[in-house]
């Protein structure tokens, strides 16, 4: 025979058991829809890639020479692949409205946010720019 106390204990612990399963349930499940996919730049121009209704994060170089500011705001930029940048595949063209980070320039690294448009143009909600690792700051005066 069984004793209550023994039921009881097996009844919290598949209790306690069930609950953690729904738990991680739950969060892997947020985890999933708030995903982003970090995209090389040839992926995007490449003729097979189709663009779903999330948003996407691009990396890359700054193509030299690339960077058009018609006004203050809106910035026209070119981002080839940070590795095996390949001459035969075209770079992908950006379009951003908004303030860049002080670290943007040509030939450096970004990361970009957004949605490939029709036109072929990726319109970008987000600019990061990466930085050398090696990065020292100036040395005050003395």
């Amino acid at each position: 025979m069984k004793s209550k106390h023994r039921n009881r204990r097996f009844l919290k612990v598949s209790l306690y058991a069930a609950l953690i399963i729904v738990g991680a349930g739950l969060l892997l499940r947020a985890l999933g829809e708030n995903k982003q996919l970090f995209k090389n730049p040839s992926d995007v121009v490449s003729v097979l890639y189709v663009q779903d209704e999330k948003s996407i994060k691009v990396g890359g170089l700054v193509v030299l020479d690339s960077v058009e500011k018609p006004d203050a705001l809106n910035t026209i930029f070119s981002v080839v692949n940070f590795e095996n940048a390949d001459v035969r595949i075209k770079a992908l063209n950006v379009h951003f409205k908004g303030v860049l980070p002080d670290l943007f320039r040509e030939g450096q690294g970004v990361v970009i946010t957004g949605k490939l448009a029709d036109n072929g143009v990726f319109m970008a909600t987000e600019v990061l720019a990466k930085h050398d690792e090696n990065y020292m700051p100036k040395m005050p005066d003395s």
